[in-house]
């Protein structure tokens, strides 16, 4: 993988020595901020004075640098300026979108940073969709830093269209914008010592990275022989007491507030000034109308400082804490020689970015980004060739979709999602029968459910059922099925879920709603079949467009496409589903559809 269009996120020995010509005096400052409110997240607190800006770094801060010159001076008039924000923890993929239409709306609230996990294209197109992924992140007003996906696949319970083993892992982790191996999903693996998983783990040893975690729900020694491996943080902690639990363990928690997986509320209690430095926040997920109505990790700051937080260490839960933790050089507080990515707000406890720089440039103004960076960036092409035409899907037919009914009284299992959360439990019930077939009822709210795979393997076809959902008939669709995104659906109609799957293997995925044989709405995702090239709010308007689509076919869930995308997620609890069939996720195993009477 070609290291030639990595963006900066070193600074050079020349760019340093420059800094400190001009915090010394002997060189005017490139700019000079002054008459600031400088927010300081290393001691907490707020003081007056002026920043020296040298290229892309921080020469020098304070009163002292008051009449320093400068090439540019700008006179902030009081108002507070903090450092950039920096997300911990996301996929860029669940915005739909490419980095740069991410960028577009994100930094010009305040987000700088971020560490993209992006595992979701790795499942799909391997190697090459991570080195699409670094591609696509070079000049766009972002720093990105890659988080190696370590669990493609995440489990042996389903069918992925790659495989990132210990050597491809090791072969990436020396490109200077991979920052360390991404969430160890499959914890049960960890806990129950394999080999392979746990050389991954290793891996973050190996090259004094660090290697992030994924452990929902497991505490006393499961939990301790997980952070035995040399797993570093958590993001999935949904209770106070499983994440405190976690934070003696010496994790770095991170608090998560994503569409589907609301954590904030539950888990602010932790940050306190006797875990200051332990806390980060991350969304993880966001949804295109999340992002636009709400934003990245600005959100959390904002909702943390509503809930009470004083301003400057919630800010510091989304700078300087990931910094630390990431081991990411000259980022995440306003000091001498860390790199100028600053915020200029207009207003501090709502956290109201009116300027916004990066690598210091002025990149965004009043939440508009710089009309010549969009031009620069409307003018750069990179090449797609590995992450298109990745939805094979063959002739599928309503017979291929038939559960056969079970003996006489026995109970088939259902999968119930949980709301707001991306948990599910098992549900035993009564089937409803017709003409020898387990069938779906929607007097029940039990809808059909399937997941195909559509990597060109093997196509196989994994069929249950799923309650809470909300349908009455037709069916919704979708290739965003997390982490293996083979196609998901369901439907009261076995019509309309083939109808709804042939059409997404039409227009290289996405989702689409069905009814009586026809499509009645869709949203298009070429790219890994996982994001559009158009901008955010284009994308917003189609997603909204198909999520009224299927409220008009019954759905109540929020975010039905969301919650769909999880069903299939087999290191999650209780019960899920993937081309293999349903997986008990605690039992790691593939179970039949009808419950064994004894």
């Amino acid at each position: 993988m070609s290291h030639s269009s990595t963006q900066q996120l070193l600074a050079t020995a020349q760019q340093v020595a420059d800094a400190v010509a001009v915090a010394a005096g002997r060189k005017p400052a490139d700019m000079l901020l002054k008459n600031a409110r400088i927010v300081n997240v290393i001691t907490q607190e707020t003081a007056p004075g002026s920043i020296a800006v040298a290229g892309p770094l921080i020469a020098g801060v304070g009163p002292a640098f008051d009449r320093a010159e400068a090439a540019q001076t700008v006179n902030l008039h009081g108002r507070h300026i903090c450092p950039g924000l920096i997300d911990g923890h996301l996929h860029i993929e669940s915005s739909l979108v490419t980095p740069a239409a991410y960028a577009e709306i994100i930094a010009p609230r305040g987000v700088t940073s971020l560490v993209w996990d992006p595992h979701e294209i790795a499942n799909v197109s391997g190697t090459a969709g991570i080195a699409w992924c670094i591609e696509s992140a070079y000049g766009i007003p972002m720093n990105i830093w890659i988080d190696l996906p370590s669990c493609v696949p995440s489990t042996a319970l389903e069918t992925t269209g790659a495989v990132l083993g210990v050597a491809e892992l090791d072969e990436l982790l020396m490109h200077p914008a991979v920052i360390g191996v991404g969430e160890l999903m499959s914890y049960a693996a960890v806990v129950g010592g394999e080999p392979e998983v746990l050389a991954k783990a290793f891996l973050g040893d190996h090259y004094r990275r660090v290697v992030d975690g994924h452990c929902p729900g497991i505490t006393g020694r499961e939990l301790n022989a997980y952070f035995a491996s040399g797993v570093g943080s958590d993001h999935e902690s949904t209770a106070l007491e499983e994440a405190r639990e976690k934070l003696r363990a010496g994790a770095f928690m991170m608090i998560r507030e994503g569409s589907a997986t609301r954590n904030l509320q539950e888990l602010l209690p932790l940050l306190t000034a006797q875990t200051a430095d332990r806390i980060g926040f991350v969304t993880d997920d966001r949804l295109p109308s999340e992002l636009l109505s709400e934003g990245g990790v600005d959100d959390l700051v904002r909702k943390a400082i509503a809930k009470g937080v004083v301003p400057e260490l919630a800010i510091r839960a989304a700078s300087w804490n990931t910094a630390r933790y990431f081991g990411l050089a000259r980022r995440g507080a306003i000091a001498p020689g860390y790199f100028a990515d600053l915020v200029v707000l207009s207003d501090l406890e709502r956290f109201a970015a009116s300027a916004v720089y990066q690598n210091g440039r002025l990149i965004a103004r009043d939440g508009k980004l710089d009309s010549g960076i969009l031009a620069a960036g409307a003018g750069r092409t990179v090449d797609a060739s590995a992450v298109i035409n990745s939805v094979r899907i063959g002739t599928l037919r309503t017979d291929d979709l038939r559960l056969t009914a079970p003996a006489a009284g026995s109970a088939v299992r259902c999968i119930q999602p949980v709301a707001g959360q991306i948990l599910t439990t098992e549900l035993q019930l009564e089937p409803s029968i017709r003409d020898g077939a387990v069938t779906a009822d929607p007097d029940r709210d039990i809808a059909k459910l399937v997941c195909l795979e559509r990597h060109g393997k093997n196509g196989g076809i994994g069929v249950g059922l799923v309650t809470g959902l909300g349908l009455k008939r037709g069916a919704i669709a979708g290739t965003v099925a997390h982490d293996h995104h083979n196609v998901l659906s369901a439907g009261i109609s076995d019509r309309d879920i083939v109808t709804a799957i042939q059409r997404l293997g039409q227009i290289g995925g996405g989702f689409v709603v069905a009814e009586d044989g026809a499509v009645v709405a869709e949203l298009a995702l070429p790219i890994a079949g996982l994001l559009s090239d158009k901008p955010l709010a284009e994308v917003d308007e189609l997603m909204q467009a198909v999520d009224r689509a299927a409220a008009a076919l019954g759905v109540t869930m929020p975010a039905p496409f969301m919650t769909l995308s999880f069903l299939g997620l087999p290191v999650i609890p209780e019960l899920r589903l993937t081309d293999l069939g349903l997986v008990d996720v605690g039992a790691g195993a593939v179970v039949p559809l009808a419950v064994t009477q004894t």
